[in-house]
């Protein structure tokens, strides 16, 4: 499934929509576990809103093209980027995106950057803007493995954790949207560590539904920072 395109900035739509992107697969995998799971919320309804699932292709630049389109299109009041962590044994709520690409890989088109911005003349990073410990707390409750990083990596995960908050961040039509990224682990034909398909669609939902039911975290809240 790919984006589809916008050329215009749209209404928001009577039904809030809650935005959902995973990658197609790659570094010769033949699938990626978060387009499968997005996939698999596609059309669900929580707490009033629509989840649309969207693929984003691995690839620097052409991903936040596609995504500002879908930005654009379904002015969601809520969007997360989802993406594949192998090596990483649970969901990892990622806490903060940095301006920088060094791609230990070549994406799906050959392209490797090496310590270059994702956004020239950006801040340095964002902070997500998701309660990542409310969500930590309601996966862990319902005995999923779950975990808060610090840490995107460089890759194309990172770029567009970046682009997203960037664009949230600088773009009036977007007010009011809060936005932010979730890796998650290996099926458990890709390897281990691992987890199952419907474990990780299930965290997800959990995720969604506690974004939409908790605006921040009681210490950000605060003042403090977290």
């Amino acid at each position: 499934m790919s984006a589809v395109p916008a050329t215009s900035v749209q209404p928001r739509s009577a039904v809030p929509k809650v935005l959902l992107t995973g990658f197609d697969a790659f570094g010769g995998a033949t699938l990626n576990p978060s387009w499968l799971a997005v996939r698999a919320l596609h059309g669900r309804q929580v707490l009033g809103h629509k989840i649309v699932a969207a693929q984003l292709p691995t690839v620097f630049d052409a991903s936040l093209r596609v995504l500002d389109d879908l930005l654009r299109t379904h002015r969601p009041a809520l969007a997360i980027c989802v993406g594949q962590a192998g090596g990483r044994s649970a969901i990892s709520l990622e806490r903060v995106a940095i301006n920088v690409n060094d791609a230990p890989i070549a994406d799906n088109v050959g392209a490797q950057p090496v310590d270059t911005a994702v956004w020239p003349d950006a801040p340095a990073a964002y902070f997500s803007g998701l309660p990542i410990k409310a969500m930590h707390a309601a996966l862990r409750a319902e005995g999923i493995a779950v975990e808060v990083s610090q840490t995107a990596g460089t890759f194309v995960c990172n770029h567009v954790f970046y682009g997203l908050m960037h664009t949230i961040a600088s773009r009036r039509a977007l007010r009011g949207t809060r936005g932010g990224f979730i890796h998650v682990p290996w099926l458990p034909e890709q390897g281990t560590p691992n987890m199952a398909l419907d474990a990780i669609v299930r965290g997800l939902h959990l995720a969604v539904r506690c974004a939409l039911g908790v605006r921040r975290d009681q210490a950000t809240a605060a003042g403090a920072t977290h």
